[in-house]
């Protein structure tokens, strides 16, 4: 507790300190809720930052804070009430910064927002609101005049994928490439196909956007009546394409199983999900796209099960080096699953440009 109110001591805070608690569970960032004394000064979230993922913080906290400025200022514009539990803030230091670093780990503090919840639950219901909020929050910055940075290169890059599986490949680390011949056939017969969005944007016809990159339906608020507030978990927000919102929450919301399910009976593409995401992004960002984007929606349901295929089983060969695992094969039953989740959207590519276009036509 007095390790942390020393950190907590370093930000520009308003009242003094209560108490300082776990908040969350967290997968990246550990996060602790700052109870201030009395009801006039708001409570604080305070996050040591996962450096081992976040190398550059410095780039990290620029692209949030160039992010949640602009956020605020159309909010202020569009004269939006309740701004700030719409928007995350920020404290600085008292070097005026938006992070310490404490000779070991990174901290920040930001304002806890009141009355807000998050769910966990993935239902055609709070699938819409998700695809809803995604979307708006890439509306809200498409005309972001600050260049931002990755804070995670390459992240997803699936012509860098592919470069990382055919080297573990080429290397066999551990002699397991035999056993999964058919996957990597399966893999590189869709190899080209797979990487038309860095094709298409080499040819200049695709942009990259600020996107989220982890769109989760519990990177969301809500307020006590269940309207969404904002998006929050702002780390991974960098340039690339729409794909990456769309398409990864699709890979996780609509999947029927689980990401490592061992029945890949239980394992299908939920198109009650599709049609409710879908209908809510294309509700508030089609003013801002461009056909070219809208006609790959399909293509980048298939991607992302098909990237995170290529990234297990790429692991799998290197020997489990990247991702925990809680049992020998447990990268390979990984591959499986989102193989088989991959095939299920093939099977429903046409169905989904139908509804598609049928929500254009709306």
């Amino acid at each position: 507790m007095k390790q942390l109110s020393d950190i907590v001591a370093r930000f520009r805070i308003a009242g003094s300190v209560a108490e300082i608690a776990p908040l969350g569970a967290g997968l990246i960032n550990d996060s602790y809720r700052v109870r201030t004394e009395g009801t006039d000064t708001p409570d604080y979230v305070l996050q040591r930052i996962n450096h081992a993922i976040f190398q550059d913080v410095d780039l990290l906290q620029a692209n949030i804070t160039a992010v949640t400025a602009h956020i605020r200022r159309k909010l202020t514009e569009a004269g939006a009430d309740d701004i700030d539990r719409k928007v995350l803030s920020f404290i600085e230091t008292e070097e005026g910064k938006t992070y310490y670093y404490d000779g070991e780990n990174y901290w920040r503090v930001m304002i806890l927002i009141p009355r807000s919840q998050t769910f966990e639950a993935v239902t055609p219901e709070s699938s819409r609101h998700a695809g809803q909020a995604f979307g708006h929050f890439q509306a809200m910055l498409a005309d972001l005049p600050d260049t931002l940075g990755e804070t995670i290169p390459d992240f997803h890059n699936m012509e860098f994928r592919l470069r990382q599986l055919r080297e573990a490949v080429a290397t066999d680390a551990v002699g397991r490439v035999q056993e999964v011949r058919d996957y990597i056939g399966e893999i590189e017969k869709r190899a080209e196909s797979m990487c038309r969005a860095e094709q298409l944007y080499r040819e200049g016809k695709l942009p990259k956007r600020v996107c989220h990159c982890d769109t989760k339906v519990n990177n969301m608020l809500f307020d006590e009546d269940g309207r969404v507030l904002c998006v929050i978990d702002l780390d991974t927000v960098m340039p690339s394409f729409i794909f990456s919102d769309y398409g990864d929450f699709l890979r996780t919301g609509a999947n029927t199983g689980d990401e490592d399910d061992k029945d890949l009976d239980r394992v299908s593409f939920d198109m009650a999900v599709f049609r409710a995401f879908t209908e809510g992004y294309l509700s508030s960002a089609r003013a801002f796209l461009k056909p070219v984007e809208i006609e790959h929606l399909p293509y980048a349901a298939t991607l992302f099960p098909y990237m995170q295929c290529v990234r297990f089983l790429a692991d799998y060969i290197n020997g489990d080096t990247y991702y925990k695992i809680r049992y020998p094969e447990h990268n390979l039953v990984r591959t499986r699953a989102q193989f088989k989740l991959l095939q299920s959207v093939e099977e429903h590519l046409p169905e989904m440009k139908e509804f598609i276009a049928h929500c254009l036509r709306a």
